[in-house]
């Protein structure tokens, strides 16, 4: 089967999938997304479409059509990217990926189960992603580290990685505020400093701490401490 072919199969099926109320939801969820790349198809859904085109050649033909159209098909890019077993295989298609992603939605879906079980290989491209210009290819590189690195495999210097990160963009200081407030969960002798020192920039610190207060994970007492560490403008 053709790359174009094997395009226009799986957006006809995509299509079959479709759920307009759902579309209009979602939709409202990611304003930096244009409304009619949106087809409407609940997650559940592409990951069973992906899990039954995994290994086939019309995945693979699929697979090689970069830029894709709509949301989905990024979406059903990264399951599918996702389902490959090989660690290489599955970097190098990330890589491939990577770029093209353009909202949180798919870029926070999006983790190859192989990653899990090469930690230390994975670390290199972690902090090259990190050094990116591409915003969600950075906000991707936080989120590896807040799901792979802050239990057994944890060290201090990462949070410094994190926190070294400058930009205005909403949706990369979201994550880093994201990941302080995880660390802070996991880890919180040593993340606790870089909010006692003021360490991030005004408003990742006060959303950190935001997201922390709200979480289930953070005891009281520590809860009580970070409310009083709001810088107020």
């Amino acid at each position: 089967m053709s790359e174009n072919r094997a395009q226009r199969a799986v957006l006809e099926r995509l299509f079959a999938l479709q759920d307009t109320k759902y579309r209009a939801f979602q939709s409202k969820l990611m304003p930096t997304v244009a409304p009619e790349t949106v087809i409407g198809v609940r997650t559940p859904l592409l990951r069973n479409l992906a899990k039954e085109l995994a290994g086939t050649a019309e995945a693979a033909d699929f697979l090689r059509v970069l830029p894709h159209a709509y949301y989905e098909e990024n979406n059903l890019h990264a399951f599918l990217v996702e389902k490959i077993r090989d660690y290489d295989a599955a970097l190098a298609e990330t890589e491939r990926f990577l770029p093209y992603i353009d909202n949180w939605a798919t870029c926070d879906c999006f983790s190859p189960k192989v990653f899990a079980k090469h930690k230390d290989e994975l670390l290199m491209p972690v902090r090259r992603w990190l050094l990116s210009e591409k915003l969600y290819t950075v906000r991707y590189a936080i989120g590896m580290l807040m799901r792979h690195y802050l239990d057994a495999d944890f060290r201090p210097e990462y949070l410094a990685w994190v926190a070294d990160v400058q930009s205005e963009e909403y949706y990369l200081n979201m994550m880093r505020a994201w990941y302080f407030a995880t660390a802070l969960a996991k880890q919180p002798d040593d993340t606790l400093p870089y909010l006692t020192e003021r360490r991030l920039d005004v408003w990742t610190h006060n959303k950190a701490i935001q997201k922390a207060v709200e979480s289930y994970r953070i005891p009281p007492e520590l809860k009580q401490h970070l409310r009083e560490m709001r810088i107020r403008a």
